[in-house]
């Protein structure tokens, strides 16, 4: 089986070349071609030798993703797409625009065995993580697909980024070093669950990027109801390891909370996510849930999720309402690729729709 070259970082890839013996300014030259110009082919490599490109393709495969479809909503000019991987599996990619530049929130895993409730990346379970090259060929294909640099990265899509720990700090790393891309990791947030080894463990890597608490329910019950992880993490210790992540970075957490129509957004709810948030330097984040069939859920009114938030920031909470992008394009995790498969009458774990594809499901 051949290497997969696109996940080497700069250092391993000059060990690499090294080992082919190639001179030491190759691996320069190879490492700018996949993650400057993004050029996915070795023959099209054109400063290197006949022989070296020869040799590389004998050893290495370049992992990129391949577009299947691309949805732009007519609302906000959000963009969906759904990418196709070098197994035939699939993985979703949102670009969003904001004042402040072109954000993409990328995969991490193909599915996702969490388990959430409202959330649709879930339906179909976990078939496997992502390798670096995965994630990054997900920012690059974006980026060159819209002709825009990216300047802010979420992993905030389909899977649960530290159930993929090291290929994720390895995909950061690479990210923002100063060979390719070459983002700031203050322009990188990470979305998880509450894994609180995760936590404790991001909290040690001295990365200076976002840390987003998929917080969801104020109280261990209500956490419980929406999200399988809380019968292995209590509330309190996934509190104390945020805040542990707060004090070894000084990087603010931001809790993002899914308002559910009558199950989390009730007066007392409210009374609930101020004791957590007050007494932290955080900020909350509230996200009308968006429509997902298969779960049942339904979101708030507007003027209900505005009470929502008018209650927090009276009680001194820094809170905002997320700016809802996408609803007309299958907008939440896993949709389109949830639509896509059913629509094609295909596992949605398994493009080409082989029977007997096993998924994890929560363990929690």
């Amino acid at each position: 089986m051949k290497k997969d070259i696109l996940s080497y970082t700069y250092g391993e890839l000059q060990d690499e070349i090294a080992a082919l013996g190639e001179k030491p300014f190759r691996a320069g030259q190879v490492y700018e071609w996949l993650h400057v110009k993004h050029v996915g082919d070795f023959a099209r490599m054109s400063n290197l030798s006949k022989a070296l490109r020869e040799k590389l393709a004998g050893e290495y495969d370049i992992y990129t993703v391949s577009p299947v479809e691309r949805r732009q909503s007519k609302l906000d000019g959000t963009n969906k797409f759904l990418f196709r991987l070098h197994d035939g599996n699939t993985v979703e990619s949102v670009l969003m625009r904001y004042k402040h530049g072109a954000s993409v929130c990328i995969s991490s895993q193909v599915g996702c065995r969490m388990g959430c409730r409202f959330c649709a990346s879930t339906l179909g379970g976990l078939e496997r993580n992502l390798a670096p090259s995965e994630m990054l060929s997900q920012v690059y294909a974006v980026g060159e697909i819209v002709g825009e640099r990216i300047s802010h990265v979420v992993v905030m899509g389909m899977g649960e980024p530290l159930d993929n720990y090291d290929n994720f700090v390895k995909f950061v790393r690479m990210l923002t070093d100063g060979y390719g891309l070459h983002l700031s990791q203050r322009n990188v947030t990470v979305s998880t669950c509450g894994i609180v080894p995760g936590i404790l463990d991001l909290a040690e890597e001295n990365l200076q990027i976002t840390l987003a608490l998929s917080l969801h329910g104020s109280t261990q019950e209500k956490r419980r109801e929406l999200m399988p992880v809380a019968n292995r993490y209590e509330l309190s210790e996934v509190l104390a390891a945020c805040d542990a992540y707060f004090e070894k970075t000084g990087r603010r957490i931001t809790f993002e909370y899914s308002l559910v129509g009558g199950v989390n957004d009730t007066d007392e709810d409210a009374r609930k996510l101020i004791a957590v948030a007050r007494p932290r330097n955080c900020h909350v984040n509230l996200i009308p849930v968006n429509p997902v069939r298969e779960r049942g859920f339904r979101r708030p009114g507007k003027k209900a999720a505005l009470d929502f938030r008018q209650k927090l920031i009276r009680a001194g909470v820094n809170a905002t309402i997320r700016r809802e992008m996408g609803t007309d394009i299958d907008g939440a995790c896993g949709q389109l690729r949830q639509r896509h498969g059913v629509e094609a009458g295909l596992s949605t774990s398994c493009p080409d729709g082989k029977a007997g594809i096993q998924t994890k499901k929560p363990e929690f």
